[in-house]
């Protein structure tokens, strides 16, 4: 789980992009962008936010007493935004943020079984 968690972060951890240069993040991940003082705030906390849980997950790989914890949350996170991205923005998996979707669809399920095997193994 440790690996697993690792590159999985690191992927995750990439959306500092957003945070750093919010236009050319989002260009990449949709193949739009948004402008104005607005957007250069909700994108730029959307980046540092999605960066925080990539390096939740990093940590998690290491500290086991903080893994359900890390795991849960990344877990609720990559769920949100499959679901945004499937029912509002379909038009935009053939951008970046497809490959961000099938990554998170291979995830999600790892996360949630590792969760649930690791409550039977606490029992």
């Amino acid at each position: 789980m440790k690996w697993i968690m690792l590159v999985s972060g690191i992927l995750t951890s990439s959306m500092i992009y957003a945070a750093i240069a919010p236009q050319a993040a989002l260009l990449s991940t949709f193949g739009v962008s948004i402008e104005g003082p607005l957007a250069e705030i909700v994108v730029r906390n959307w980046g540092a936010l999605i960066a925080l849980v990539g390096a939740m997950l990093i940590y998690g790989a290491f500290d086991l007493t903080s893994r359900p914890l890390v795991l849960t949350v990344a877990t609720i996170s990559k769920l949100i935004f499959v679901a945004l991205v499937l029912i509002y923005g379909q038009q935009y998996l053939g951008y970046q943020a497809g490959f961000a979707i099938v990554v998170d669809m291979i995830m999600i399920p790892i996360f949630i079984g590792y969760l649930i095997n690791m409550r039977k193994l606490s029992r």
